[in-house]
C-alpha cells in the first residue's frame, strides 16, 4: 500500500506535488497549534477553578467574622447592667405598673442595641416569668417555638447557641441570661435573649462579585439541609451528595442544569458554604473565545491553502500553458501565437521559465517572419484593390458640386435651395469623415440640426422639431452618427404615414454616473413585437441604412455593456428612444 502511495506522488504533476506539501505542512501546523492551545485553555480553567474556590474562602470567612460580632453583641447585651438590674427586680413580681416600667426600660436599651446593627432584625427578651419584650421588627416568635429556644439556651450554660429558623432567610442568635453584681456571679436564670439576624443581608454584603453571578448555598453539614437561600437550586438529597463529596470544586449536572460547584467548610461553625454558578454562564464567554480562536485558525488554514495553491499554480501555469502552445506548433496551429508569446514573456524575470518562454517567443517569430514573406505580395494586392475602391468616388468632388450648387443658389436668391445645399454638405462631411468614432455631443447634434434643415425643406409646417440640450451637457463625448438615424426614423415611422403634424424632440436627463438622451415623437407609436425586429436589426433606417441595433452595439463596444438603448413605445401616443451613455467630457478632434 505504501509503495502505492508512493509511486503515484511520483508519477504525478510537480503542481499536485507542491499541493500536496503545502496541506501537509498546514495540517500539520493548524493541529499542532490546536493541541497547544487546549494544553493553555486547560491551564487557564485550572486557574479559574482555583480563584473560584479561594474567593469562595475569603467570603465564609468574612461572614462568619461578622456572626462572630454578633455573637458579641449578644454577650453584651446579656451582660449588660441596667438590663440586669431590670431583669433582677422582675423575678421579685412587682406591681403591674412596675412591671410595666421595668420592660419599657428593657425594651429602650434592646431597641438601643438592635438600632446600631444593620444585620439584627429583631431582639426578643424572655424573662424569668415568661414576660417577653421585642426591639425592632415586632415580628414575635410563636409560643412553640419559644418553648424550644428556653431549653436550647438553658443546656448551653449561658453561651451563645445559633438556631437555624429556616423561613425568611433569618438565623436566631440563643442565649440564656445569668445574673451576676459588679463582680459577683450568682448564675441565677433571669430570662433567655433571643436576637434574629438578617443571614441574607450579612451574605449578600460579604460574597464577591464572582460567587454572586451563581447561587451560594449555606447548608448544614450535619442534617444537608440548607440554611440559606430558601429555594436552593440544588435538591435536597443532590446537596446532602454535594456536601459529602471530597472535591473542593468539579463540574456537576443536576436536574436543573449544569453548574460548576466551589465548596468549602466553615471553621466556626458546622456549616458548608457551596457556589454553583450556571456553567454557560460562567464559562460562555471563554467558550465564545475558544471557538473564535478555532475558527480564526481554520480561515488561517484556508487562507494558507488558498495562497499555497496560487503560488503552486503561478509556477506551473507558464510551464503549462508553453507546453499547449508547443502543441499547437506540432498540429500546424500558427494562428496568433506570436502574440500570445509575448504576453507570456516578463522583460524583467531572470527565472528558468522566462528563458524557456523568450526562446519559444524567438522560435514563432522566426516562423512568423517566413510566412510574412510569403504572403505579403498577396497582401499588397489587396490594398491596392481596396484603395482602387476607394477612389472611385472622390469626395472633394462631390463638396465642389454642392459649393457650385450653393453659389448658384445665391446668385439667384433661392435661399432655401442654399441654405438646404449647405445642410447637406456639412451632413456628407460629417459623415464621411469616420477615422475617430467619438464625436462632442454638440457636433452630434450640429449633425441632426443638418439633417431637420434638410427635413423641414419637405415637410415644411408638417415637421416640428424640438432640442433641449443645457449647455453644461453639450461636451459630453457620443459615438459619431448616434442621434441622426433616430430621427431618421422618427420622421419615417411618425411624421411619413400622418397628414398631421409631428413633434420630435431631443432632451436630456442626467444619470447617476452617465446621461439619458431621449429621441421622442408624438406619432402612432410601436408594438412589441415591432420593437423587438428594430432592436434585432431586421428593420433598418434609410439613409445611411444605421439601425437602431447597429447603434446599440456600437455604444457598447465603446462603453461597455452596461450602456445602450432602450425604446419605449405606446401604440397611439407615441415612442421614446433612451440613449444611455457615460458622461466622459472633453473635446474629440474630428478628422
Amino acid at each position: 500500500m505504501i509503495r502505492r502511495n508512493k509511486s503515484a506522488y511520483n508519477n504525478s504533476g510537480i503542481f499536485n506535488k507542491m499541493i500536496m506539501l503545502i496541506c501537509f505542512l498546514l495540517l500539520l501546523s493548524f493541529f499542532i497549534s490546536l493541541t497547544v492551545l487546549q494544553y493553555v485553555y486547560r491551564i487557564y480553567d485550572q486557574q479559574i477553578y482555583e480563584k473560584a474556590s479561594e474567593i469562595l474562602g475569603m467570603s465564609s470567612i468574612s461572614i462568619e467574622s461578622e456572626l462572630r460580632e454578633l455573637e458579641q453583641l449578644s454577650f453584651t447585651v446579656v451582660s449588660d447592667e441596667q438590663i440586669q438590674q431590670c431583669l433582677r427586680q422582675l423575678r421579685n413580681n412587682p406591681q403591674p405598673y412596675e412591671r410595666q416600667v421595668l420592660n419599657n426600660k428593657i425594651i429602650n436599651r434592646l431597641v438601643a442595641f438592635a438600632g446600631a446593627e444593620k444585620y439584627v432584625y429583631s431582639m426578643m427578651l424572655m424573662d424569668a416569668g415568661d414576660g417577653v419584650m421585642t426591639a425592632g421588627n415586632r415580628e414575635g416568635v410563636s409560643q412553640a417555638l419559644q418553648d424550644q429556644l428556653k431549653p436550647l439556651a438553658m443546656e448551653a450554660g449561658g453561651s451563645n447557641v445559633w438556631y437555624n429558623q429556616g423561613t425568611k432567610n433569618s438565623l436566631l442568635a440563643v442565649r440564656q441570661i445569668k445574673s451576676y453584681t459588679g463582680s459577683t456571679f450568682t448564675l441565677d436564670n433571669l430570662g433567655t435573649l433571643v436576637i434574629r439576624i438578617r443571614i441574607d443581608r450579612i451574605i449578600a454584603d460579604n460574597t464577591d462579585s464572582t460567587t454572586s453571578k451563581g447561587q451560594l448555598i449555606v447548608a448544614d453539614a450535619q442534617t444537608g439541609l440548607a440554611i440559606y437561600p430558601e429555594n436552593s437550586i440544588l435538591m435536597p438529597q443532590e446537596l446532602a451528595r454535594e456536601i459529602g463529596r471530597p472535591e473542593v470544586y468539579r463540574t456537576a449536572s443536576y436536574d436543573s442544569g449544569t453548574y460548576f460547584v466551589a465548596k468549602t467548610k466553615s471553621s466556626y461553625m458546622d456549616w458548608t458554604y457551596i457556589n454553583a454558578t450556571p456553567f454557560n454562564g460562567m464559562f460562555q464567554q471563554i467558550s465564545v473565545v475558544k471557538r473564535l480562536v478555532v475558527v480564526i485558525f481554520a480561515c488561517l488554514l484556508l487562507l494558507g491553502l488558498l495562497l499555497g495553491y496560487r503560488f503552486a499554480r503561478s509556477i506551473v501555469r507558464p510551464i503549462s500553458k508553453l507546453t499547449d502552445r508547443m502543441r499547437k506548433i506540432e498540429m500546424g496551429d500558427l494562428d496568433n501565437l506570436e502574440e500570445q508569446a509575448l504576453g507570456m514573456v516578463s522583460q524583467t524575470a531572470q527565472d528558468e521559465v522566462s528563458q524557456l518562454n523568450r526562446t519559444f517567443k524567438m522560435m514563432i517569430r522566426r516562423i512568423r517572419e517566413l510566412i510574412d514573406e510569403n504572403y505579403s505580395k498577396q497582401l499588397i494586392i489587396r490594398e491596392t484593390e481596396l484603395k482602387a475602391l476607394q477612389a472611385q468616388i472622390n469626395p472633394h468632388f462631390l463638396y465642389n458640386t454642392l459649393e457650385s450648387i450653393n453659389w448658384l443658389a445665391k446668385m439667384n436668391q433661392q435661399s432655401k435651395i442654399s441654405e438646404m445645399v449647405e445642410a447637406l454638405g456639412y451632413l456628407l462631411r460629417s459623415s464621411i469623415g469616420l477615422k475617430d468614432p467619438l464625436i462632442t455631443l454638440e457636433k452630434e447634434l450640429s449633425i441632426v440640426q443638418s439633417y431637420v434643415t434638410i427635413q423641414k425643406t419637405r415637410f415644411e409646417e408638417r415637421l416640428d422639431f424640438h432640442m433641449d440640450i443645457p449647455l453644461q451637457f453639450q461636451d459630453a463625448r457620443i459615438p459619431k452618427l448616434t442621434l441622426q438615424p433616430l430621427i431618421e426614423n422618427a420622421i419615417r415611422y411618425a411624421l411619413e404615414p400622418n397628414i398631421e403634424p409631428c413633434t420630435i424632440s431631443i432632451t436630456v436627463v442626467p444619470l447617476e454616473y452617465g446621461l439619458d438622451l431621449q429621441v421622442s415623437d408624438n406619432g402612432q407609436g410601436m408594438t412589441a413585437e415591432f420593437i423587438s425586429a428594430l432592436q434585432q436589426g431586421r428593420i433598418q433606417t434609410r439613409g445611411e441604412g444605421i439601425g437602431l441595433a447597429n447603434i446599440t452595439e456600437r455604444i457598447q463596444l465603446v462603453f461597455g455593456q452596461e450602456w445602450g438603448t432602450v425604446v419605449e413605445s405606446i401604440p397611439g401616443q407615441g415612442t421614446t428612444i433612451h440613449v444611455r451613455i457615460p458622461y466622459l467630457r472633453g473635446e474629440v478632434e474630428n478628422v
